[in-house]
């Protein structure tokens, strides 16, 4: 699908490299983008978000470039779409619309298509009136005369309903998890979670540590599903939980955020954070902070945290430990595609265990996985889906 990018530069960030990100995005979606219109403005223009300039700009080369979608960095509001649509006479995608559909596209376990189908139900209740004009009519007719509520009302009321049933359906399988983690907490089990930025490598880190064969890509959101996997760390520690969670990205749609809570509570209660960082990208500093606000909203900033600087091949980087004024180890440096530096990370995870208050170890006989759960779609997996993984390196 023909797709032109919208960036608009506000002077906040780094323009360029969300607008790098964007393309990513669009390419993760299936779109190929044919062209990349930025411009420059202090505020947004309340009717078509760039300006009636910039639309028509954007529509000449709709024209020009036979394109097929327009697909804007940034939330555009129900009327900014409506109205940039109606100029432009194509489809018009913002950034949260087009991370829900990779999302959905990505989905493979029945929570994550459920968390998925909550978080797009959520967007599409505030944009139901968009390019429906029937729905503003009241029901009539002959034989079809309705309840005294128009159909907008009605789509509104069934969405409403469906999103009830999808969140009871959510907290059923989120009391199942709180089950596991108890089951974990009783035998005194260490729980490691990886977080991070998408594509920073989180899967690829977690397949050498774990053996697991979970899908890795260089793409963003290659995979949704959180995978916990369980692994032997020496006598002195026994075995430790780890789980390879959802990426994060620029301003994440608060609606995966919200619909994503109960997989990402895997992270809120986990003992360790290892947050994978891409050592080779040069706006790394940015995507940890994109990470550490995430961690903020959903509760999970107050869990001790180690940075694992991966893709030290790519970055000229030698496998090293560092750590804080206290003597706590801090950052490793890694690579997970090759391998430097693992035996640090799990010296600095077996550390951590040790050091982890109320934890007291007994000798446990090396396992490889988590036995499997039963869960009510029958999947008999251990993964949890979760919002996010982001693709990896």
């Amino acid at each position: 699908m023909r797709a032109a990018l919208v960036g608009v530069d506000f002077g906040q960030g780094d323009f360029a490299a969300s607008v790098e990100e964007l393309m990513l995005l669009a390419r993760s979606a299936g779109a190929d983008p044919v062209t990349t219109i930025t411009g420059k403005r202090s505020s947004p223009d309340a009717a078509y978000f760039v300006g009636s300039g910039k639309a028509d700009e954007i529509g000449f080369a709709v024209q020009d470039l036979k394109l097929e979608i327009v697909i804007f960095n940034h939330a555009l509001s129900p009327a900014q779409q409506r109205n940039l649509e109606k100029r432009l006479q194509v489809r018009v995608l913002d950034r949260t619309s087009l991370i829900l559909d990779i999302f959905a596209q990505r989905a493979q376990s029945h929570e994550g298509k459920l968390q998925v189908e909550l978080a797009q139900l959520q967007h599409l209740a505030t944009r139901l009136i968009r390019g429906w004009t029937h729905l503003e009519r009241q029901k009539g007719g002959i034989g079809l005369r309705g309840p005294g509520e128009t159909q907008l009302e009605t789509d509104r009321r069934l969405i409403g309903e469906r999103v009830k049933a999808l969140r009871a359906r959510l907290a059923k399988l989120r009391k199942q998890h709180e089950t596991q983690r108890r089951s974990r907490g009783r035998s005194q089990t260490f729980s490691v979670s990886l977080v991070g930025y998408t594509n920073a490598g989180k899967s690829t880190l977690f397949n050498a540590m774990t053996k697991a064969g979970v899908y890795v890509a260089d793409q963003l959101f290659a995979t949704l599903d959180t995978t916990s996997r369980r692994v032997y760390m020496g006598e002195e520690v026994g075995n430790v939980v780890i789980s390879d969670t959802v990426g994060f990205v620029r301003e994440l749609p608060h609606q995966l955020v919200a619909a994503f809570r109960a997989t990402l509570e895997e992270t809120i209660h986990a003992d360790l954070l290892l947050h994978v960082v891409d050592a080779a990208s040069p706006v790394r500093m940015e995507q940890i902070e994109q990470v550490n606000l995430v961690l903020r909203e959903i509760g999970a900033d107050h869990i001790p945290q180690i940075l694992v600087w991966n893709k030290i091949d790519a970055a000229g980087l030698e496998p090293t430990v560092e750590r804080d004024e206290y003597d706590k180890i801090s950052r490793v440096f890694t690579s997970a595609r090759t391998g430097a530096g693992l035996d640090l990370l799990r010296g600095a995870i077996t550390e951590a265990a040790k050091a982890a208050p109320g934890k007291a170890y007994l000798y446990q006989a090396p396992e490889e996985d988590l036995s499997p759960h039963d869960d009510d779609d029958g999947s008999g997996s251990e993964d949890h889906s979760t919002f996010t993984q982001v693709g990896s390196h």
